[in-house]
């Protein structure tokens, strides 16, 4: 659990700061804000995920999650996605990207990332935890059949095994084809 996001008990010392002519410095959370805030609270993450804001903890909007896999084909690997997080949250998802370059198929090379609930299933009973969940599962479980890079995709459905030489070659910071990827083993 994350104890640094204390909202209450720093909007009343916010209030008692007020300035010289009686107006309050206490900036009004949105409803996305205060829903984000309850999200992080009470996250509940396998240990191969974590959370991180680089912004400091007065921006909750914007985080990042690294998810290293402990099985599958990525495992051991270290992939850093962005969470952006809109006032209207949660009835529209959070826009998220991932930062490392992967070969996956669920992901493409800019970092989009194909996940059913980040699009048309998304609903406002999701939260964050269900996200962080989702991406871990594209790693332990790469989906061919909804791709965004099609070569991967394919190559995971033909050849497993040429797959998985490729996702180690492409965590070494090798090359796949005529794309080279960054170390992140």
């Amino acid at each position: 659990m994350i104890g640094l996001f204390k909202v209450k008990e720093k909007q009343r010392e916010e209030s008692q700061n007020t300035n010289r002519r009686g107006a309050s410095t206490v900036k009004k959370q949105s409803a996305g804000e205060l829903r984000l805030h309850k999200d992080i609270s009470e996250l509940n993450l396998p240990k191969s995920c974590k959370i991180s804001f680089p912004n400091g903890k007065n921006d909750l909007m914007n985080f990042e999650v690294t998810i290293k896999p402990d099985e599958g084909y990525y495992m051991n690997g270290k992939f850093v996605f962005t969470f952006q997080v809109s006032n209207v949250y949660p009835h529209e998802a959070p826009k998220v990207k991932c930062k490392t370059k992967v070969y996956h198929p669920n992901i493409d090379l800019e970092g989009n990332v194909c996940l059913n609930i980040l699009r048309e299933d998304w609903k406002p009973v999701l939260n964050i935890n269900t996200v962080i969940y989702g991406l871990f599962h594209l790693f332990t479980e790469p989906n061919y059949e909804d791709p965004l890079n099609h070569d991967a995709a394919a190559v995971l459905r033909d050849n497993p095994k040429l797959f998985e030489n490729n996702v180690k070659r492409a965590m070494m910071g090798g090359h796949v084809g005529e794309t080279s990827f960054p170390r992140c083993m």
